[in-house]
């Protein structure tokens, strides 16, 4: 049996997850407990942000065998639909210098020579999703030209909050992780409407296939 740990940013994308099944805890994140397909799972709402989801992933990840997060994000040219996160970056580390932000390796030295910047996930178990990179940041990103920006600059397809944050702490814990996020908006001037009334139906989506995930391994 494998203790696993499911992080999601907002009640509604954690609610999604093995709906109505689970007895819910005390503490900082109520994580809520259950047993499926030979799993001990607990599921917790973490909060907005790197910092939240660091927190979360630190204070009741030591103790798991890996680190899963479902939840909702937004589009920088992907087609609608759920998504294996194969790598995770935070694209607003790294360094100023003139004229450019040169983006490194969360938790790496932002000095010299810039290599790869990304984590990377699990192997996938075979789920069928499309792969994708996903750019997470302290900030909800609204605008075109910023998701201009991070579709060049790091190759990412989709964007949010907290995965990369989750990544590079299962990294330092020596633990596998694994993401699943589904699309609302398109990280443009309509976002803010497009991300409340997508955010039950893609939560729900990212769940079904964390389901399928937590059964496949």
């Amino acid at each position: 049996m494998a203790n696993i740990l499911i992080l999601a940013a907002l009640p509604e994308e954690g609610d999604a997850l093995f709906p109505g099944r689970g007895e819910r805890g005390g503490g900082s994140f109520a994580a809520r407990r259950l047993t499926t397909d030979g799993h001990a799972l607990s599921i917790a709402i973490c909060g907005l942000g790197k910092v939240n989801a660091a927190l979360c992933a630190g204070m009741l990840g030591g103790d798991t065998d890996m680190l899963m997060m479902s939840g909702t994000c937004g589009s920088l040219g992907a087609a609608p639909g759920a998504y294996w996160l194969a790598e995770a970056v935070q694209h607003d580390y790294g360094a100023n210098e003139p004229g450019l932000f040169r983006r490194y390796r969360a938790g790496e030295w932002p000095i010299g020579e810039a290599g790869e910047a990304h984590f990377a996930a699990m192997a996938d178990p075979g789920l069928g999703l499309p792969h994708a990179r996903i750019a997470s940041g302290d900030s909800f990103v609204a605008c075109p030209q910023a998701a201009a920006d991070l579709a060049d600059t790091l190759g990412a397809t989709l964007v949010d909050m907290e995965v990369a944050a989750v990544a590079q702490v299962a990294t330092r814990l020596g633990k596998p992780w694994a993401a699943i996020k589904a699309v609302t908006d398109e990280a443009n001037g309509e976002s803010a409407g497009d991300f409340h009334a997508n955010l039950v139906r893609a939560a729900r989506l990212a769940a079904q296939e964390v389901e399928r995930l937590v059964a496949a391994i």
